[in-house]
């Protein structure tokens, strides 16, 4: 049995791999984590007692809240044996740095290869990286490496200026794009205000990252039906963290993002670390399979999603996680109701007016939240106020304060600390 043909086997036979692979990570965790060392010895941890999958219930959950105030207590080799640091993106606390032995680099080459296998690009494609390949940012690395094990060819355009991107594409034949959606958007404009014929492009497909494609009920969102308007390329959309060293992605079915079994154990779990039932809503969770620098098990991601186990009409036999529907630490309770920033988003996301935007939630005198939405309009009237205000109270109901600023001055607020990675939300509650 080789690794790539893993997922298409049973249940069953994955089950029974995963628990092996689980067994010897608990053991060198045992041996090597300094933090795992001292979780199960305070826990009491036995090794033994773990005898199947369902006993994993037995370990304790791990937070990013731990990483952050123990970083350097996750590494389990000797920093000779690193070969790469990266960082998270420092969105959500303080980046954690994670290390990075040969052989993770050589899992993260696997990931992507497998990602890239799932949306469909077969051997000496010419993949376009418009993404940070600098910074820190594991993502650029390992769509990378990836590229190089599927035996494609890549071009290292990064992030932004639209006219460099299409003059690449069309002088090398770019056939997928590693984009963020919106971007795509702003590829879209430039087409049409340069005379570009968006029906005659060499680009196949877009991977899209950072954003979501897709509604909880896997119908495209907003942002992906103003793309596939204007220019109908194949969109697949995948999860990843820096932590979990992996990634899930579409297939061509569309129906949530892959676990790739060889590389994660993946649970949904409620607010008392119970697992929820397939297709209810739960913070995801993962343990990290054949990962020598910083492994991790059950790291509560923060994240909330569904899982679906049934098969996938690609033939896959792995479970599938819907659209990221919100992080916890996010979660906003205004006037009686809780929402997250995506449902915002995806309101935002559907107005024709609205250039960009920026979401902003603070405290009040009361104690309670407060939502302050920058939008950057293309005429900026009352009447789009009210418009909005409508829509919002309609789907979400909720009348948040509307401030019109200029697009500059939104773009300047969505960069985060670190200057890799844009964020359409503030989060300045008082902790």
């Amino acid at each position: 049995m080789t690794k790539t043909n893993l997922e298409l086997l049973s249940p069953d036979i994955i089950e029974q791999y995963q628990f092996e692979k689980l067994l010897q990570l608990l053991h060198y965790v045992e041996k090597n984590s300094p933090f795992y060392k001292k979780l199960f010895s305070t826990n009491n941890i036995n090794i033994n007692d773990i005898r199947s999958l369902l006993d994993l219930n037995k370990l304790p959950t791990t937070t990013k809240d731990d990483i952050q105030l123990q970083n350097w207590n996750f590494l389990s080799v000797s920093k000779n044996e690193i070969r790469e640091y990266t960082t998270t993106s420092g969105t959500s606390g303080t980046p954690v740095t994670i290390a990075l032995t040969k052989s993770d680099l050589e899992r993260l080459a696997y990931n992507e290869f497998l990602s890239y296998q799932c949306i469909g690009v077969v051997e000496n494609e010419v993949i376009q990286l418009a993404l940070t390949l600098d910074k820190q940012f594991m993502a650029g690395i390992a769509y990378y490496l990836g590229a190089d094990k599927a035996k494609c060819t890549v071009v290292r355009t990064g992030p932004g200026l639209a006219s460099m991107q299409w003059e690449t594409i069309f002088r090398v034949n770019t056939t997928t794009l590693v984009i963020v959606p919106s971007f795509i958007l702003k590829l879209i404009e430039f087409a049409n205000e340069n005379g570009i014929d968006l029906s005659n492009t060499p680009v196949k497909r877009a991977l899209c990252i950072g954003e979501n494609l897709r509604n909880e009920n896997f119908e495209l969102n907003n942002i992906a039906k103003k793309i596939k308007e204007k220019w109908d390329i194949e969109l697949f959309s995948t999860y990843a963290s820096s932590e979990m060293q992996s990634a899930f992605t579409e297939c061509i079915e569309g129906n949530g993002g892959h676990l790739h079994p060889e590389l994660l154990i993946a649970e949904v779990l409620d607010d008392d670390g119970k697992a929820v039932e397939p297709g209810k809503i739960g913070e995801l969770t993962i343990t990290t399979l054949g990962i020598e620098g910083m492994p991790l098990i059950r790291y509560r991601t923060g994240d909330l999603c569904t899982m679906y186990i049934t098969p996938c009409k690609c033939g896959r036999n792995t479970p599938r996680i819907s659209p990221i529907m919100g992080r916890k630490q996010q979660m906003i309770k205004f006037k009686g109701t809780t929402l997250y920033p995506p449902a915002i988003f995806e309101i935002l996301n559907a107005q024709k007016d609205i250039k960009d935007y920026l979401v902003e939630v603070t405290t009040n005198e009361l104690g309670t939240d407060d939502i302050l939405i920058h939008i950057a309009a293309s005429e900026e009237t009352e009447k789009l106020t009210a418009s909005l205000k409508s829509y919002l109270h309609a789907s979400l109901r909720v009348r948040p304060e509307i401030k019109f600023s200029a697009i500059e001055e939104i773009q300047k607020q969505q960069v985060n600390a670190i200057g890799r990675k844009l964020s359409k939300f503030i989060d300045k509650r008082k902790p």
